[in-house]
């Protein structure tokens, strides 16, 4: 099942995204007390989702895709985590051709653990433009499966930790690959890391979607085919199975670091391909479509480079 948050008009509603079109979950008659939003429905249960799946097969009533706006499936998650270098072919290019130095070990997923980070609510959007944020000379891409928690789990076993993922989507996690406040600065201790983790939290740089499929339709979140597209020419092209740290182990880790809650978004790194291993940083107008197999195709567009950066030490 496919869900979905929508404008239409002014009217923002979440629904279920068939062949036939959109089923406006709100205006469903079927449903008493219906769910505002989709993390209304994770929040409500297993159960209830089984209801909806019910739901598709009375419809008769369907909003035409093209008439509506598919905004991100969950716009303001609990909680955003992500995972630094969870590629090896992604480490060897960030280390060998821009000299990062990420490491990577023989066996990582053996002698090593995942390297999560958190993010604002305020990444988050959906299909359309990013904003070019006005501290920033050179923005990235990077395609990631995103999976989506549905129920609070606190110290789960990899096994248990299947059994909570409400569904999978689309992530882009747009990255500012230099901080324009680095100028004049004195150098200090972690300066380079926290430079950046502040290039990933811009408004906008997380999108998401363009659905959440949910858990029970997709077999091996670890076998399905990624690709991205800048201006139609691929840039990144890999399969998930390449990843170090597989689902099951990343929703085991982070659960034991915090609860995790329904509509909890974890974005699980990218493959290699990324602009900062080979200088090819998105411009003004790029259009980039990330697809995962089963999972659609996201698409945005980077916005006008500022008129003007931010350069905190320089400021009157």
């Amino acid at each position: 099942m496919k869900l979905v948050t929508f404008q239409k008009g002014s009217r923002i509603s979440c629904g279920i995204l068939t062949d036939k079109g959109i089923i406006d979950i709100k205006s469903f008659k079927g449903i008493s007390n219906p769910p505002a939003t989709v993390l209304d429905i994770l929040n409500r249960g297993a159960g209830f989702l089984e209801k909806l799946k019910k739901l598709v097969q009375k419809a008769t009533r369907f909003i035409p895709v093209n008439s509506v706006k598919l905004l991100a499936p969950i716009p303001r998650p609990p909680k955003v985590l992500a995972l630094a270098g969870n590629y090896s072919e992604h480490i060897k290019e960030a280390s060998i051709k821009r000299g990062f130095k990420l490491g990577l070990s023989d066996s990582a997923r053996h002698n090593t653990v995942p390297r999560p980070f958190l993010m604002p609510q305020t990444v988050i959007i959906g299909t359309g433009e990013i904003a070019w944020p006005a501290f920033s000379e050179n923005i990235d891409y990077e395609i990631e499966l995103a999976v989506v928690i549905g129920r609070p789990i606190k110290c789960v076993s990899p096994r248990q930790a299947r059994g909570a993922i409400a569904g999978y989507t689309i992530a882009n996690d747009i990255s500012a690959r230099t901080v324009t406040f680095k100028q004049g600065r004195n150098p200090r201790p972690w300066d380079e890391f926290y430079d950046w983790l502040n290039g990933k939290w811009a408004d906008g740089f997380l999108p998401t979607g363009p659905y959440l499929l949910t858990a029970d339709e997709v077999d091996d979140p670890q076998a399905l085919d990624m690709e991205l597209k800048v201006n139609g020419r691929i840039r990144q092209k890999a399969n998930t199975s390449a990843m170090i740290y597989p689902v099951e182990d990343i929703v085991s880790f982070l659960s034991h670091l915090m609860t995790l809650e329904p509509g909890d978004i974890i974005a699980t790194g990218t493959p290699a391909g990324v602009a900062v291993a080979t200088g090819e940083f998105l411009q003004p107008g790029d259009f980039i479509e990330c697809s995962i197999e089963k999972l659609g195709t996201l698409a945005n567009t980077l916005g006008p480079r500022p008129k003007r950066f931010y350069t905190p030490l320089k400021q009157p």
